[in-house]
């Protein structure tokens, strides 16, 4: 995940400082050090990183921290205060005309993004009410037509495209569609380049001057670090942009960029791609990421994602379940496909105050949950709601049907029949203790 490094080293900063009640000026000079090597290691633009240090010192050494019976907490709140200001204080949302179509004018260099995250913008925006028209006027890259053709059947979003013809017209055309058949926002998906060179920008600038449009994303790969903040301080200068995406925030980005390109260019970060997944996108806030920089969770977000994930009405009805002893290997299947939607379990566990830089063995085994489908789906609907039936003749026509040995069969009923004790016995803490302990030897705990 991006700011794994840094959340460790400013950690382990502030942790010198809690050891040390009450501070001194030295002291803090010494965390401000630490705390900029962190920063350039992270790849933050070496002024945004003077400027940051400088405010976050001017801060550190007044009368109120150093008195404070808790300077080491004053410190943090500090830097968390500047590390939201330096990405922008407040969310920033995308521009919605008042006389439709709004025209989302997606740019950036080729291979940051821009065709599949457009697409999943165009599908937040659907989800939220809103009928977008996505438009093919990249005529330059390979496939990238029929790419955003397969993207949006997957999102089942309209596609605008007439072939290998000149953008400018593409996206004139792409407007006019959408005024005559009711789309109220256009996203062009347009073409990029491996650098930034005056050919793309007057294509670019032909376009923009063409239908005018309500909001120029700007979309870049977080993990190219300071090459991402120079490529968006070049469309900046162009195009006059109105905002950035960043991408790929989910790798092993440094995270320098989404540190500096709001302080080097002045626009703001607006929306930030998680994953590879179509519904991996969310609005960026930068308070929220500062406190998942600094360790101290994003529950907002975390919740967010569960209700985007979770089936309310089908956690009710098992919630109900579990109340009266009836949870079933039926209900045990549907809350690890539904912990699985939400995502990569390492950027769940981020999002936990106190969680945030541990690292974590918690990747989703997708050969373990395919596996536990298939034998929960191998079995008759009268042994899924009754487990207690199943014999070794049962057992083996089980394990055949799901390609599976006796064995794993086994292992995932002896799983279950702890689950069902805990879940019996929630209610009194003093009877449950313990029975988390009995995942331990069960051959490798839960099947995810």
């Amino acid at each position: 995940m991006a700011f794994e490094s840094l959340t460790e080293k400013l950690a382990a900063t502030f942790k010198k400082l809690r050891g040390k009640g009450r501070l001194s000026e030295s002291d803090v000079k010494q965390a401000m050090k630490e705390i900029k090597m962190a920063l350039l290691e992270a790849d933050v633009n070496f002024k945004v990183v003077k400027n940051f240090i400088a405010a976050v010192s001017q801060r550190a050494v007044g009368t109120d921290v150093m008195e404070s019976l808790t300077p080491a907490q004053m410190i943090v709140k500090i830097v968390n205060e500047e590390l939201t200001a330096l990405m922008g204080g407040g969310d920033s949302k995308l521009s919605i005309s008042s006389s439709p179509p709004t025209v989302v004018m997606l740019v950036g260099l080729q291979g940051a993004g821009k065709t599949t995250n457009g697409a999943k913008l165009a599908g937040m925006m659907k989800k939220q009410g809103k009928r977008p028209l996505l438009a093919a006027c990249d005529i330059y890259r390979p496939a990238a037509i029929q790419q955003l053709e397969v993207v949006g059947a997957q999102l089942d979003l309209p596609v605008f495209q007439m072939g290998q013809t000149n953008p400018v017209d593409i996206a004139k055309a792409a407007v006019e569609h959408a005024k005559k058949h009711g789309n109220d926002m256009v996203f062009l998906d347009t073409a990029g380049r491996l650098h930034v060179d005056e050919q793309l920008m007057d294509e670019l600038r032909a376009i923009k001057a063409a239908v005018c449009p309500t909001e120029i994303l700007l979309v870049v790969d977080a993990m190219i670090g300071q090459d991402a903040v120079t490529a968006a301080k070049a469309f900046d200068d162009a195009l006059d942009i109105d905002g950035v995406m960043l991408t790929k925030l989910d790798g092993d980005a440094r995270g320098g960029a989404a540190l500096s390109i709001r302080a080097v260019t002045g626009k703001p970060i607006k929306f930030a791609g998680t994953g590879e997944k179509l519904d991996n996108i969310e609005v960026f806030h930068p308070d929220r990421m500062a406190g998942r920089i600094l360790g101290m969770g994003d529950v907002l977000s975390l919740i967010e994602k569960a209700e985007q994930s979770l089936d309310a009405k089908k956690a009710a009805e098992q919630l109900e379940r579990m109340r009266k002893n009836k949870f079933t290997l039926t209900d045990f299947y549907d809350q690890l496909t539904q912990l699985k939607n939400m995502g990569d379990l390492q950027d769940i566990a981020s999002m936990i105050p106190g969680m945030g830089g541990k690292k974590m063995d918690l990747t989703v085994d997708e050969k373990g949950l395919a596996r536990t489908e298939a034998i929960i789906q191998s079995m008759t609907p009268y042994e899924r709601e009754n487990p207690s039936v199943l014999n070794s003749s049962r057992k083996k026509r089980i394990a055949a049907g799901s390609g599976t040995q006796v064995v794993d069969v086994n292992r995932l009923l002896k799983q279950f029949e702890a689950i069902q004790q805990l879940t019996r016995q929630f209610s009194n803490p003093k009877k449950s203790k313990g029975l988390l302990s009995r995942f331990k030897g069960l051959g490798g705990g839960l099947p995810f």
